[in-house]
């Protein structure tokens, strides 16, 4: 297969709006040991992306500056010491940065298959969410079947992909959203109970929806904010798994009491400095565990709007509107 030497990229300048996004051209990335060239088809705009473009999220040392974490396409070049894949292959991939690109060097170890029946705008916006819900609510918190667990953000890519997940796997959900059209989306997707934060406290419903108990797990991107009203909620031996600091970093006056009379753990993540190894074992259990439910129709994701690559800064724009439910996609 010959190859371009130049591609079409998402170039940014300086950090700030959308509006800063550029198109441009430079040469393909090479890839190197243990990675494929992808010619991208599809992919998933993410909120690190957007943090990314603001200067607040910098790439980790080695990674492309290019944004974007999550991709779909086809297999155009193989670096060495790859096994497992082949030119032509059609897979999804949990890039290290580069996405916003016609062409992406992605780690083996970090590309899926498309599952089946899939096409590339479907398969580009499953692993920078399926990675994050699979790390934080079954690896780091642990849940199992028979749990009750509580999702915040229960209509943006992660929530709707944690409730399908938790659901599937036994879990009774729990989903906070802003709307009541997101709470209705939430109990479409398998929530035993959504609740409008703007109207209800979703303290005070847990509670009462779980006699007065808690809840087992709690995966959570608001931070500071919510902090307080997430440790009441837990219930004894219960989980606080922390993915994001929408609602600030900084907690006051906070009585540590009841971690240590619940025995409560609390953790905290980001997925994109993780290890190679690291991201290898999630993808792994991925393919084990998650792929034969999508293989099967028993989860899916949630698509919002795809986007021509070339509207990217009107992607942007949707995701900060905060009125989509589900993923939104870049295709070219």
């Amino acid at each position: 297969m010959t190859l371009p030497t130049e591609m079409t990229y998402v170039a940014l300048p300086s950090p700030g709006g959308p509006e800063n996004m550029v198109m441009a051209r430079g040469p393909l990335p090479a890839p190197g040991s243990g990675e494929i060239l992808v010619r991208v088809e599809a992919a998933g705009v993410n909120r690190p992306d957007i943090q990314q473009r603001k200067g607040l999220y910098p790439p980790p040392p080695g990674a492309s500056p290019v944004m974007g974490l999550e991709v779909a396409g086809e297999v155009v070049a193989l670096g060495e010491d790859v096994e497992g894949f082949a030119i032509g292959d059609r897979v999804c991939g949990l890039a290290n940065g580069g996405g916003y690109a016609e062409f992406c060097a992605i780690p083996a170890a970090q590309t899926l298959r498309w599952p089946h029946g899939y096409d590339a705008a479907r398969a580009a916006v499953l692993p920078e969410t399926f990675f994050t819900v699979w790390a934080n609510v079954f690896q780091m918190a642990e849940l199992v079947e028979g749990e009750t667990f509580l999702v915040h953000g229960g209509t943006s890519g992660i929530g709707t992909t944690a409730i399908q997940i938790a659901n599937a796997f036994g879990a009774r959900v729990f989903a906070t959203a802003g709307t009541a059209e997101k709470c209705k989306a939430c109990v479409e997707l398998g929530a035993a109970r959504a609740i409008n934060y703007k109207e209800e406290d979703f303290k005070a419903v847990v509670l009462e929806e779980t006699s007065g108990k808690g809840v087992d797990v709690i995966l959570d991107m608001v931070g500071g904010s919510y902090f307080s009203r997430n440790v009441t909620s837990l219930a004894k031996d219960g989980r606080l798994a922390i993915i994001a600091v929408q609602g600030g970093t900084k907690v006051e006056n906070f009585d540590v009491l009841p971690i240590m009379t619940k025995r409560l753990r609390l953790m905290g993540s980001t997925l994109r400095p993780r290890t190679a190894a690291e991201k290898q074992a999630i993808r792994d259990d991925l393919e084990d565990n998650v792929w034969p439910l999508l293989d099967a129709g028993e989860i899916a994701p949630v698509m919002h709007a795809i986007v021509p690559f070339a509207e990217v800064a009107e992607a942007h724009r949707l995701m900060e509107a905060g009125d989509h439910i589900g993923k939104i996609v870049l295709t070219m």
